[in-house]
């Protein structure tokens, strides 16, 4: 069976070598992120063309994810490249300092407006919350504060308000300019970072469509304000990802596990697509192998029902990207094969909207209860191959389409696979012959077996699935009788 939990690889330095992504692919990755944040636009196109052509070769489709960097609230950089803080001591972030002057006593701010945005007794997370710093008093442009957790601190250091609370937009002017590129580049999906609300989603998605672009919002939860507004976040993007770097700061790393699952189960039940991020392998930035608390991070993971696992620094800029991937995928295959993984009462007393939803759903009712070795839905969009994933079910849902852009987009559905396939031409009776030799060349499929086929009367028509065809593999296939 092929894994049904996708694999999100970051590409980077580690990964141009063409010999690198061609073992990547092998490996199993579906989807690739490009993180803005690092890089220029000419690195990221090369990559970007880099990867599709190397998936191309090989006879696979990958996604490619566009990562907007986003409102970074940093410290400046040190006159000789970090300091040590000392518990009980002193330190001021200081808005008037120049970005480069930092010391013992003071450092600079990338975000000058966040003595704006605290006040005395707030508590400010700085390395991922590895130093903490009590706000005694804001004067001016300088926030003084008391060191609570020392250590030391480097140049460009992130900075986390406990709790949440920095007002900086989710979109920078860098971000515009860079959805302007994820738009010229045909990016399959585009990561919003440091989202609060409905608002910053739809404002990226304008941008996006203004500058041409077709691709499926992410919206990456990071703040703590995200999780005040999830439902409506929810509502508005195709996609969220669980930043759980940032995310644990704000909310506090004892309450995070139980956020993951919360997340995952409110964009399922939303019939969205989820991603879990950040430090699923961390220790296979510098190690061949991964320790116990991460396979069992990537095993929960895939039990609590998230579409794909991400790989960062582990694959952009590890000693072993290819072996990350290699780890990822066969803990994910083994968390796959529990039962709680392969059944689901999801949306069973729900009342659908529309007539393709309801062909999906009742597609997945009657795979899980008649023992079908495979589903093939025609689609234009990736709608119906969706909605189908919101289920859990162990049965493999091949979405079959001559959109090249729908392929790569249901590279991230949890149990979908991209087939190209063009049923203009065809009638419904050539057609499904075609659809259940294809199941056969890829072995997805004998003899004897039952195999679900989803269409639409008005071939080439999005939304336009109302056909549900339940055949067996190998037995005459009937034309299908009209009505005069």
């Amino acid at each position: 069976m092929p894994r049904r939990t996708k694999i999100l690889a970051t590409l980077g330095p580690a990964t141009d070598d063409p010999k690198v992504l061609d073992e990547l692919i092998r490996a199993g990755i579906d989807v690739v992120r490009l993180n803005l944040s690092h890089g220029t636009h000419e690195e990221h196109k090369r990559r970007a063309e880099a990867i599709r052509d190397r998936a191309r070769a090989s006879g696979r489709q990958v996604g490619v994810l566009m990562d907007l960097q986003g409102p970074k609230v940093r410290v400046g950089r040190f006159k000789g490249g970090s300091i040590k803080l000392v518990e009980g001591g002193a330190f001021i972030l200081d808005a008037g300092c120049a970005l480069d002057q930092g010391d013992e006593t003071r450092v600079g701010l990338t975000y000058p407006e966040l003595v704006s945005d605290v006040n005395r007794g707030d508590t400010l997370l700085l390395a991922e919350g590895a130093i903490e710093l009590w706000v005694d008093e804001v004067d001016g442009g300088e926030v003084r504060c008391l060191v609570v957790v020392g250590g030391e601190l480097s140049d460009s250091k992130g900075i986390n308000k406990k709790g949440g609370g920095i007002s900086a937009p989710a979109l920078t002017e860098k971000d515009m300019a860079d959805i302007v590129f994820a738009a010229s580049v045909e990016a399959d999906y585009l990561a919003v970072s440091f989202v609060r609300s409905a608002g910053d989603v739809n404002r990226a998605r304008r941008l996006l469509h203004e500058a041409g672009g077709k691709a499926d919002i992410v919206s990456k939860i990071e703040r703590a304000e995200a999780m005040d507004a999830i439902d409506e976040i929810i509502a508005a993007s195709e996609v969220i990802m669980i930043a759980r770097g940032d995310l644990g700061v704000e909310i506090g790393d004892a309450k995070l596990p139980a956020a993951q699952k919360r997340l995952i189960s409110r964009a399922r039940a939303g019939n969205k697509v989820v991603v879990t991020a950040t430090q699923m392998m961390e220790s296979m930035i510098e190690h061949a192998i991964p320790t116990r608390a991460e396979v069992f991070d990537v095993a929960n993971s895939v039990l609590d029902g998230t579409d794909a696992v991400m790989l960062s620094a582990e694959t952009a800029a590890g000693r072993y990207p290819v072996k990350a991937v290699e780890a990822m995928d066969r803990i994910c295959r083994e968390a796959e094969k529990q039962s709680q993984v392969r059944r689901s009462a999801h949306r069973i007393d729900s009342v659908f909207g529309r007539v393709d939803e309801a062909i999906a759903m009742a597609t997945m009712y009657t795979a899980n209860h008649l023992g079908v070795a495979a589903i093939a839905t025609l689609t234009e969009s990736g709608s119906t191959p969706k909605w189908m994933s919101r289920i859990s079910s162990g049965i493999p849902i091949y979405a079959m389409t001559s959109h090249v852009a729908t392929r790569r987009k249901v590279t991230l559905f949890r149990g979908v696979y991209p087939v190209s396939f063009d049923v203009r031409g065809h009638d419904s009776q050539k057609a499904n012959e075609e659809i259940i030799e294809e199941l056969k060349r890829r072995a997805a499929v004998r003899t004897g077996d039952l195999v679900i086929i989803t269409k639409g009367d008005l071939r080439g028509v999005q939304g336009g699935s109302n056909v549900l065809k339940i055949l067996r593999v190998g037995e005459h296939i009937l034309p299908e009788p009209t009505i005069d």
